[in-house]
């Protein structure tokens, strides 16, 4: 054998090492990725077809979330405990979860404490689309899992004076936290003081940012919801100015 042919030998040998190494000289049976059959590919489809009937609905609401028709049924809309308050709420998972589960939380630490002596209302979430007469009122965003509703039977849409002014300081407070993703329905034209909604997009890269935000919060002590603050400070105060 030649010089030339033993270096081409040994080149040879050395990439068929690298190749079983790597799993690439596998016999074909194994390592070759099977095809999927067309039953495999039917029942694939059918089960996606039967959760897009079971849960989506193709409307939007009115912050341009897509309304689910259920929730805790493989969907994006889950029933969550809101820690600290003993209640639970029904919301959209992740980022709007976090935002939302927030201020309901520093509402009943500092504004007034909820579900207290059997109150049968304390908060609400989601609501089935069918109930949503318009879908260009902020209150539909219930269906999409983007809305709260504090005590929906005490403060009516269209009536304003549920909250006294200390009380409107602070929720106007806990809406900064949000940075404005979550707004207070008592600064609409056509108030709703019980509401707090997404306002964002989905898509929108401010939800994931401020909810990571409160999430470092919730894990720093002295942070977060509970930890009393002055709301008379000039900061706080040009802060929470920004989201009237």
């Amino acid at each position: 054998m030649t010089r030339r042919h033993a270096l081409t030998a040994a080149v040879g040998v050395t990439a068929a090492v690298s190749l079983a190494s790597t799993g690439l000289l596998a016999t074909p049976a194994i390592a070759a990725p099977q095809p999927l059959r067309n039953d495999d590919l039917k029942e694939a489809l059918r089960r996606v077809e039967a959760r897009r009937r079971r849960l989506l609905t193709g409307r939007p609401s009115a912050n341009r979330w897509e309304m689910q028709k259920a929730t805790d049924d493989g969907g994006d809309i889950v029933t969550r405990h809101v820690e600290g308050t003993g209640l639970s709420v029904t919301v959209r998972m992740g980022d709007t979860e976090t935002l939302l589960v927030h201020v309901i939380r520093r509402f009943h630490y500092e504004v007034d404490a909820l579900g207290l002596h059997g109150e049968p209302n304390p908060v609400e979430g989601w609501v089935a689309p069918s109930a949503v007469r318009d879908s260009s009122l902020p209150e539909s965003n219930q269906a999409s899992g983007t809305a709260v509703v504090i005590r929906p039977d005490f403060y009516p849409p269209g009536v304003r004076g549920g909250f006294s002014a200390g009380q409107q300081l602070i929720i106007r407070d806990i809406v900064a936290d949000t940075e404005g993703v979550v707004r207070w329905g008592g600064e609409d034209r056509r108030p709703y003081e019980g509401l707090f909604y997404l306002t964002v997009r989905p898509g929108d890269s401010r939800l994931a940012r401020v909810a990571t935000k409160v999430r470092t919060w919730d894990e720093t002590p002295g942070l977060g919801a509970g930890v009393m603050a002055d709301m008379t400070q000039p900061s706080r105060r040009r802060r929470a100015a920004q989201y009237q």
